[in-house]
């Protein structure tokens, strides 16, 4: 059995995420330069595939085994000898790759590639570490807005930008969640234009949206702001109430993932009974800290118009 150091890991991604933020803040993206991976609305560029080449170096040449040790102190958990770290990217998933029990980093080199391609600055670029298929580090950084969050299973997650010095999240105290009438909700409407999930999502976006007298949830608003991983940051910090979402993969959620649960927010499935969701299963929904939780989650499920198709989960 061997151990890993999460803090000595966490402080690694920190600085290859700024170095990966150098690269992104000096690109100069053009659509024309832009390929597509399904279609008009699901873009990678150059600067995707180099950031990504850059991290996946970088992370074999620091951890290409681990050492042993017995009992692990704080911040160190047990994990399977490995002869290589395994690293699941954007740019280089094959469809069928799956996670294993063993050690993985999982990257996006940019989170937000449609808003980079168009110069909007909700953008980052998201380093987590899933051991055990369990999220437990978590470093995302905005460059554009040198907005840094950071998580570590177990000692708590932070955000550091020109207003905040290594601040605890979440950064206010977290009112009640009375109903979903009182929340700021973020929902992406994806790649996938036609078809059934596209069909749920928009039926579901209109209930959320509907007042109660029609049987909808009379959300305060819905936001597409086209960044999952920012979204997940901003329910943690506590500016939105709740992320719903389908068709995100593994690198879309791991890094988030850690910094939302550690600011006491919590992670579910997207459908109906689904309290245990896993990191690759591609149907989230995320929920900010404070009393209500279950209320609320359990309202949203009810307002989801059909069952989605992408992914999988436990109840389906």
């Amino acid at each position: 059995m061997s151990t890993i150091n999460l803090q000595e890991v966490h402080d690694f991604l920190v600085t290859i995420a700024h170095r990966a933020g150098e690269m992104i803040t000096s690109a100069k993206p053009r659509q024309t330069d832009a390929g597509q991976k399904k279609n008009s609305a699901d873009i990678v560029t150059e600067t995707d595939q180099a950031v990504e080449k850059m991290v996946t170096i970088a992370l074999q040449e620091k951890y290409p085994d681990f050492e042993c040790a017995s009992i692990p102190p704080p911040l160190i958990l047990p994990i399977a000898l490995t002869n290589q770290t395994p690293v699941m990217g954007e740019e280089t998933y094959q469809p069928g790759d799956k996670l294993s029990d063993k050690p993985t980093f999982i990257v996006d080199p940019i989170d937000g590639t449609t808003n980079f391609l168009h110069g909007h600055p909700y953008v980052c670029v998201s380093l987590g570490l899933a051991i055990a298929r369990t999220p437990v580090v978590g470093v995302i950084l905005n460059p554009f807005t040198r907005t840094l969050y950071t998580g570590i299973k177990g000692s708590g997650s932070w955000i550091t930008d020109a207003e905040h010095d290594h601040v605890r999240l979440p950064l206010r105290v977290p009112e009640p969640l009375p109903d979903l009438s009182t929340c700021l909700v973020a929902v992406e409407w994806g790649s996938d234009r036609e078809g059934n999930d596209y069909e749920v999502k928009a039926e579901t976006f209109r209930k959320l949206c509907a007042s109660k007298e029609s049987g909808g949830a009379m959300v305060h608003g819905l936001r597409s702001l086209g960044s999952a991983e920012l979204n997940l940051c901003a329910v943690a910090r506590g500016d939105l109430d709740v992320y719903w979402e389908n068709g995100c993969y593994a690198w879309d959620v791991c890094a988030g993932w850690v910094i939302l649960e550690e600011a006491g927010g919590r992670m579910v499935g997207s459908m109906k009974g689904d309290w245990e969701p896993m990191v690759e299963q591609r149907r989230y929904m995320a929920v900010r800290a404070g009393e209500g939780q279950t209320g609320v989650v359990e309202e949203f499920w009810g307002c989801v118009a059909g069952r989605v198709e992408v992914g999988f989960d436990g109840v389906s």
